[in-house]
Order: C-alpha cells, then structure tokens, then sequence
C-alpha cells in the first residue's frame, strides 16, 4: 500500500502503487488455637449460619491452623527459656512438611484438573504467552509458518483453487465467525430475505477491495445471494482475518488476501483479482481507492467498460473527486463515506468503541489520568475523545477547521497545537486522512513511552519514512507493535506501522457494520439497476431516502417505534409522512 497514495494536491496519476475466605471470627481463631472444645452444640443458630456464608477450603484451614500452631510456639518460646537448635529446627521442619503436604496436594488436584505432557509452566512464562495469544488471535494463528501462500498451491474440498490465502484448513473455524456475525448484522439478513427471490445483482460482477473480517464476509455473501458473482482483495495487509478469507474460498469465491501481506503481496493479490482470463468486472466495491487506482493505471480499457464504483473511505472519495475535476471519470460512482448512516454510526459510534480495543489489545495501557492528544475532530475524532475521556484521560485536540475547533472547545477539550503538547502528552491518535500530521519534528520530542497511533484509513498521517533511518533502532515486541529507540534510550511506542488501528489490531462491532454494509449493498443495487441516463459520469451521494431505509432496518435490534406523521403534521413540514424527514442540507 503505497504511502504517498493520499497526498492532498496530488493528481491522481502521481499516486504510486482463590475460594472466599474466611473472616477472622472469634470461633474460628480458637478452633485454630486449639482452645475450643469438639462439641460444637452450643453454637447458636445466627452463628451457625455465618459460619456457613464463609466457606473455605480444608486445605486453606490446614494450612492456617500449621500456621498458628509455629506463631504458638514461638510466643512460648519467647517467655521460657530459648529452645536448643536442635528443637527449633524440628518445629520448623514439622511445620514446613505440613505446608509441603498441603501443597504436593493441591499440586496433585490441579495436574488431574489439567493434564499436561510438558509439566506446569513457571508463572511469568504463562502470562506472557497468554498475552501474546490474545494479541495474535485476531485474524491471524500465531502457530502458522511465515511462509507466503503465493508459493503454494491450495484446494477446497471441491477442488476449487481459484484463490491465494493463508491456510484453507482453517475455514470451518471462519464460518462460525461469519454464522455470529450475522446475528448482529440485522439489515444484511434481511435484505437477503426481501430481495434474494428478485436477484437485483443479477449478472452483476462484483469486484471487492475491503477489509476481509467477519463482518464483510457477511456483506459479500449477501451480494452473492442477491445475484452478483464476486472476486475479492484487502485493502489493508493487516485487517485480514485469515479463517474468514479461508471460509469465503470455501465457499467458491475468489478471495486473495492474508495478514501481514507485504507491499508487494498487496499489489500481487490485487492484480490477481483483476486478472482472470474469463472473468471481468462492471461493478466495484472500494475501501481506500487502491482498486480502483490500479485498474485505471493498468487497465484502462476495463475500467471504461465499468457500470459504477461504490467507495467508502475519505482517501478513495478524494481520489474520485480528482478523476472528475480533471474530466477522467468515466463512471459513476457513490460517494458512501459522505453518507449519515457511515458518517454517524461507522465513523463514530465504530471508532468510539474500537478505539479502546485496539489500545488495550497491544498496549494493556490503563487511560485513566493519561495524556492524548487527537489529531482532527470530525466524526472519528469525536467517536475516539469521547470514549477516552469517559475513562479519565486528559484530552488534547489539534484542527485546521474552525467550526470542529469550536465543537472539541463545547464539549470540554483543550485545543492546541501538536508542538505545543507533544512533550507531556502520553498518546498521540491522529484522525485526520491527511498526510505528516505527526512529523519527525514531533517524535523527536516526544517523551519517552509515548504511544502513536493512526485511526484514520491512511498509512501517511505519521511520517514513517523519517523514522527508518540507521540511527533508530526499531525492536518488533508484539503484533503490531513496534518500538523505536533512540541514540538517547528514549523509546516511543508504534502502534501497526502506523496503519489503521482498530482493524489492524482488534475487531470492531457487527452491528455498526451492519448499518455500513448495508449502505453499500443498496448503493450496488442502486447503481447497477439505474435506468440509463439516471446518473451520470461524477460522483454522487446516497439519496437520503436510502439512509433512512437502512436505519429503520436496524430499529428492530432496539425494540424501537417511531412516530409516524399524521397528514396534517406532513402538510405542515412541506415533506411526505414516508419520507425523506429532513433536507440533504441537513446537519444531524
């Protein structure tokens, strides 16, 4: 993934590819010393049943009672005579075969609870390992070679093998995934039961560039059971979930993408998706642009034949935006990143959630009282401060726009310039789509421990190029996650090359990503049955219409019922009691 290919101002074609236990009761304290008598009769019923809310294990009063019984005996040293070595070495001795029997014990319980070839692990081992595990299970099995699977050819169980991923093996592991994605993913599920019988994608050729999680593979299964024959990449080389891209080729579509793609794989895998001898695309499903940037470089002829594009990120939508300024936009496209329902709930409803995940997944940070400072405050922006400040951390916002300056200032943060924060500032999260938001001037003074992070859809915010010179030394502790040393010894801590975080390092929720996939499956539909003339060569926006189609959709989840207009209300509004509610002007 190129790192110059969102550069504001740039053309288009300069864009380079323990049990409870017990509370210390004057009964218990004189069975432990010994003092009380074995008829327990007296014992009044209150007392009985507290003693009976306070359970604890007969080891753990052993254990405590050996414990007592040394404390005893020392105290009764201490008024007599002082014992010979001899006697103090046999009451310590005793006391340490009462501990060690007690242990050997739970030693023994414990390895029968859980079997072991290799014996217990030390204590240090075990947490470091499962920390790992959990930082590497997303998407990825951390126990796979690191071989790439360009190298190798695989099969489904029906031999299909039009595919390039990481392990096919792991597919019924990805259908399990997808099956409870699709139970949080509503308006998809319902969209196939409406439209499946009509088949509006029919003969459609869905070409996909999108991060390949659970939840996409729920939208592109949805494409195909509406019509459309469908060949996929990623646009990200670490959002790939490796089981799903495996349960997707099991399913006979063309998928070409695993975790931790090298560029070069990236390119490959994308050119492999365009490339089929017998198979040409007339519809694309961009996340980024990449794909729609290298079929216009390298297959000019292909992309005029195109019947729409649907993209939904900040960096594709500007990427067509320059197409059509300069007259080379051939097609129609939909502008969905623009849309309410990916502007609102998607960026930020998903990112106030992911945002923590994310961080907490690779850096076990704990926020309250921390430091950050984000970069930009549109929707992504908003979602991640809110979420941060709701634990306690101190909140920094830096803005070109005066109007989202104005908004951070409400809601009760602090703008300032980067250079005027980064020395104190424990986080830096930038958000902005832009490109050396965070330069080299900046981390060279960023105090040491500092944590960077991108959650915008670009690789260019952080200016990595500056980073990778001889006289930084960088150390890769985790997945995605890097630290980068100075001559000095000061450290900061790189958060997935600087790539986007919540996908790259975590997951993000299903029923946000209802609401976005299902945006685009309408856009599909919308642009491919349009009658001819209905949209011309530029770039459009979802009629709101449709946003609202896909919010009622979700309501259900929520058991929600909106008021509907009486005639009277509606001729009062100007507007129709079905809708649209509001003006495309409209702000929500």
């Amino acid at each position: 993934m190129a790192e110059e290919k969102d550069q504001p101002g740039a053309t288009f074609d300069d864009q380079p590819l323990p049990d409870v236990y017990p509370e210390p009761h004057t009964e218990n304290s004189a069975v432990l010393n010994g003092e009380a008598e074995e008829d327990t009769s007296a014992v009044t019923t209150e007392e009985s049943t507290k003693d009976q809310s306070v359970k604890s294990s007969p080891n753990l009063l052993e254990m405590l009672k050996a414990a007592e019984s040394r404390r005893a005996l020392q105290d009764q040293d201490m008024a007599k005579a002082e014992p010979s070595e001899t006697e103090t070495e046999e009451m310590v001795t005793e006391g340490r075969k009462t501990d060690m029997q007690i242990q050997l014990t739970d030693q023994k319980q414990e390895f029968n609870k859980h079997p072991t070839k290799t014996g217990r692990r030390s204590l240090s081992h075990s947490i470091s390992q499962s920390s790992t595990d959990s930082h590497s299970s997303v998407g990825s099995d951390s126990s796979e070679d690191g071989s790439s699977p360009r190298d190798k050819l695989q099969k489904t169980s029906k031999g299909f093998s039009d595919f390039c991923i990481k392990n096919i093996q792991q597919a019924e592991f990805g259908r399990r995934a997808i099956e409870i994605a699709q139970q949080e993913m509503p308006a998809l599920m319902a969209l196939r039961k409406r439209a499946s019988g009509e088949k509006p994608l029919a003969g459609a050729k869905v070409m996909g560039c999108t991060h390949i999680t659970a939840q996409t593979a729920v939208l592109i299964e949805t494409l195909c059971v509406l019509g459309a024959q469908c060949r996929w990449a990623a646009c990200n080389i670490f959002s790939t979930q490796n089981a799903i891209a495996a349960a997707l080729a099991e399913r006979g579509i063309p998928v070409f993408a695993w975790r931790g793609e090298s560029e070069d794989d990236f390119w490959w895998c994308i050119d492999r998706c365009i490339s089929a001898e017998t198979w040409q695309p007339n519809m694309i499903l961009d996340d980024g642009g990449d794909l729609t940037h290298w079929i216009y470089k390298k297959h000019q002829s292909l992309f005029k034949k195109l019947k729409g594009i649907v993209e939904e990120s900040v960096t594709g939508i500007y990427r067509l935006y320059q197409l059509s300024k300069a007259g080379r936009l051939c097609v129609p496209a939909m502008n969905v990143n623009d849309s309410v329902t990916k502007q609102k709930f998607d960026n930020l409803y998903c990112c106030k959630e992911s945002i923590l995940d994310g961080l907490k997944r690779t850096t076990d940070i704990m926020f309250g009282g921390k430091q950050v400072v984000v970069c930009g405050y549109g929707e992504v922006g908003k979602g991640c401060c809110s979420a941060l400040k709701a634990l306690g951390a101190v909140i920094y916002v830096t803005e070109v726009d005066p109007i989202c300056a104005l908004q951070a200032c409400m809601d009760g943060f602090r703008v300032v310039k980067l250079n005027e924060v980064v020395r104190q500032v424990d986080m830096v999260i930038t958000c902005t789509g832009n490109k050396n938001v965070v330069g080299r001037e900046h981390l060279d003074r960023m105090k040491n421990g500092c944590i960077i992070c991108n959650m915008g859809h670009s690789s260019t915010e952080i200016e990595l190029t500056s980073l990778r010179t001889s006289e930084l030394r960088w150390e890769h502790v985790r997945p995605q996650v890097d630290h980068v040393f100075w001559p000095d010894g000061k450290r900061i801590v790189l958060l997935a090359e600087g790539r986007l975080l919540n996908l790259s390092c975590s997951t993000v929720p299903s029923l946000v990503l209802s609401i976005t996939a299902t945006t685009q499956a309408l856009a599909l539909i919308e642009l491919y049955g349009a009658p001819e003339g209905r949209y011309k060569q530029d770039v459009y926006l979802l009629p709101k219409k449709m946003d609202e189609f896909v919010a009622s959709l979700h309501l259900a989840t929520f058991d929600a019922h909106v008021t509907e207009l009486t005639e009277e209300q509606a001729k009062y509004l100007g507007i129709s009691k079905h809708g649209p509610f509001k003006p495309n002007y409209y702000r929500y």
